[in-house]
């Protein structure tokens, strides 16, 4: 029998919290942050699956609510939410949330490294979740799907025909990286989620369409709130609130109408102009019929003043008052300010039933139409666009009609056939209360994911189908409890060319039989290549990590892949200015730069002539920013210069907290001046024997042993003088 489930789901940028949603806040908390949370919800009452955790952005901003600050919050005995800070504590639009991803994977890391909830699967939702879970996949080794629930692309195009430049788009919404991260999540994730088989065709646009594999399964709703009208509530406090709640939904609709017990033709969507809201109030407009028959009421979000809005929604809320004034619906029509999304929606449905209403959802293109589901549960038939997801739906519920969103006379014909034919209203009605529960309830949802998942987990072994390739992946190699990890130099420290090296075999062996409670990374001034060349040649046990190009590139090794740690790399790039520092030390003329391959964003080699070495002068060709820069001349004739933060020590303390192993834990050995900072605080330092001169006044202390012997003989003496090896 396979093992209980434990799911972690990503949904970076949506405001997420268990005391109810604020759906319709702005557009980052529409459809998506509530499909998530019943997603979670209700896979944590699948009995296959252990434990949810849905991780999001920790927010502590007083503009909100104090809830998006709790680290953890605790939703039932099987879901929790997990908040990561990163890139400051105020709300930002997912927009601008992009250049803080790889910061967000470090913190989920640490975090889950931390509290030990390593996931058998990880879900990913919307593209910059996919960026974050390809990521934390790699790493971890743990496979992850994604749902996309909008797409780059798309939205690029729309804005590029409506006249906006490249350069400007870029700037606000950074297409580059979405669409980047949309075409790596279609490789790497083991399947895409879609709501329906026509949402698969979306993908062709992009390059990896292909390599993609695809699951059409429909979203769910709570068919525990989505009652038929007719539903009666048998608790009597529920019966007592769900009144209460009734009562002021009427009062805010009818407060606008001369005769609010008509029935009434009810729109509810986020004021953008891909609604297609005027339409609906066109056609209502301009038929006298319609308006002696039906009120018509418009739910557009939520809004306090009009004129503190977001521009696009001010405009699409302005246009629809002045289409309310140019027909003079004052009577006739409602546009409430507010609602309670979490609560007051299902009874607004309700609400409209009662009257023998109809719902009208007239987007241009709707990729599910999870209002559609929610109205027919309801009992209230729709009018509905033909484009997208609705032409599924219809034809499986019998709820209502679908006709073009562009075509008026279609329109007003479908609401007229159901608003005066009562035979027709009840057919519709019935249909959907009925059909609902049996095709779109989240329970049918979540049934067949979890079978897909089970499925993809025991034909890869648990690592994913799509990652087979890669066989000889030690799964539990970052995720065990690290004892002791012992950090070496390579040139003059694990190998020196020079010397015999009477200790390298032996040291080889201790190595190649280390116990998971012992890790081992290199440190080196080398680049990655060398670095490799080094492990191949010597046939080097594998290490855990290497700290390469002088502390500026972190990597981990996951059987024959090498994974460069984006978070260090993030963490160096602050106040890092690369050309201004090449440019002034040409000035200089004891220094000559290195190789290309020498070179990385974060490290400018140069070799230098021993004789002229002069640091003062390097100090005054720098200028003020001296101090953001670390010097590193080492053997004599290599000169590196890299950002302050980088250095082999920082990069120890920055894995050492990523995964949760104690600095005093460390055992460093060295042989030169840039090794000097990895032995700083409660590290352990090994300084071999055939140290450089630099190293010549150490002498042995608590905390740093001088060997008398060589290389690796002298590490071997440093780890039985730390009784680390018997």
């Amino acid at each position: 029998m396979m093992k209980k489930l434990r799911i972690s789901l990503i949904n970076i940028h949506g405001l997420l919290k268990g005391s109810g949603l604020e759906i319709g806040r702005d557009a980052d908390n529409g459809g998506q942050t509530k499909y998530i949370y019943e997603l979670a919800e209700f896979l944590s009452q699948h009995e296959d699956v252990e434990h949810v955790h849905l991780f999001t952005r920790l927010i502590d901003d007083p503009a909100l609510s104090p809830e998006y600050a709790v680290p953890v919050e605790i939703i039932n005995d099987k879901l929790d939410i997990r908040r990561i800070p990163f890139l400051g504590k105020k709300y930002k639009p997912k927009e601008q949330l992009w250049e803080g991803l790889d910061l967000f994977v470090n913190g989920a890391m640490q975090h889950i490294k931390q509290h030990n909830i390593f996931p058998d699967w990880i879900h990913s939702h919307y593209a910059d979740a996919g960026y974050a879970a390809a990521e934390l996949s790699a790493v971890l080794n743990i496979p992850f799907a994604h749902t996309g629930h909008s797409l780059g692309f798309y939205k690029k195009k729309k804005l590029v025909e409506s006249g906006e430049t490249e350069e400007e788009l870029e700037k606000k919404f950074k297409f580059k990286a979405r669409i980047a991260a949309e075409e790596r999540t279609l490789e790497l994730a083991e399947f895409i989620v879609t709501s329906t088989e026509q949402e698969i065709e979306t993908y062709k646009a992009y390059k990896n369409f292909e390599l993609g594999k695809y699951h059409a399964i429909s979203p769910g709703i709570d068919t525990r709130k989505f009652v038929p009208y007719y539903y009666q509530e048998n608790d009597s406090d529920k019966h007592m609130e769900e009144a209460q709640r009734k009562y002021w939904v009427a009062e805010s609709i009818s407060k606008f109408l001369t005769n609010p017990h008509k029935p009434i033709i009810l729109a509810l969507s986020r004021p953008d102009r891909h609604k297609n809201l005027n339409t609906l109030i066109e056609v209502y407009g301009k038929d006298k019929e319609l308006q002696s028959i039906a009120n018509l009421v418009i739910f557009a979000g939520i809004r306090k003043d009009i004129a503190e809005m977001p521009e696009s929604e001010k405009n699409v809320l302005t246009d629809l008052l002045l289409l309310m004034d140019k027909y003079d619906l004052y009577g006739k029509m409602a546009i409430p300010k507010k609602h309670d999304v979490e609560n007051e929606v299902s009874i607004i449905y309700r609400y409209a039933a009662e009257k023998r209403g109809v719902f009208v959802n007239l987007a241009l293109h709707e990729n599910f139409g999870l209002t559609v589901i929610e109205s027919a549960s309801s009992g209230l038939p729709v009018v509905v666009t033909k484009n997208g997801g609705p032409s599924e739906i219809i034809p499986v519920c019998q709820n209502g009609e679908l006709v073009n969103p562009q075509e008026e006379s279609q329109i007003k014909k479908a609401l007229l056939n159901i608003l005066t034919d009562e035979n027709q209203w009840k057919y519709y009605s019935n249909n959907g209360a009925i059909n609902i529960q049996k095709y779109y309830s989240w329970i049918s949802h979540v049934n067949h994911y979890v079978e897909l998942v089970k499925e993809n987990l025991s034909l890869s072994s648990g690592a994913g189908i799509k990652k087979q390739h890669y066989p000889n992946i030690n799964i539990s190699r970052l995720k065990r409890k690290i004892d002791h990890l012992l950090v070496s130099d390579i040139d003059g420290t694990l190998i020196e060319p020079k010397l015999a090296n009477p200790g390298l075999k032996e040291l080889k062996t201790h190595l190649m039989n280390r116990t998971d409670k012992m890790a081992f990374a290199m440190a080196s001034g080398r680049n990655l290549a060398l670095v490799k060349k080094v492990i191949d040649e010597e046939e080097f046990p594998l290490p855990d990590f290497i700290i390469c190009s002088v502390g500026t590139e972190i990597y981990y090794t996951n059987g024959k892949d090498y994974i460069l740690d984006k978070g260090w790399a993030k963490f160096l790039a602050g106040r890092w200015k690369r050309e201004e520092i090449l440019n002034k030390l040409k000035a200089i003329k004891w220094i000559k730069l290195q190789e290309e391959e020498a070179q990385n964003p974060y490290k400018i080699s140069y070799y230098y002539d021993k004789e002229q070495y002069n640091h003062d002068e390097l100090i005054t060709v720098l200028g003020t920013g001296w101090y953001k820069v670390n010097i590193i001349p080492s053997h004599g004739q290599f000169l590196d210069f890299i950002p302050k933060r980088a250095s082999k020590g920082n990069a120890i303390k920055f894995l050492c907290r990523k995964w949760s192993i104690p600095l005093g834990n460390v055992i460093a050995a060295g042989d030169s001046g840039n090794d000097v900072d990895m032995f700083r605080g409660p590290v352990k330092g090994i300084i071999v024997g055939n140290r450089s001169a630099e190293l010549m006044a150490y002498e042995t202390t608590k905390s740093i042993y001088v060997a008398k012997t060589s290389a690796s003989e002298g590490i071997l003496e440093g780890l039985k003088y730390y009784k680390i090896i018997k």
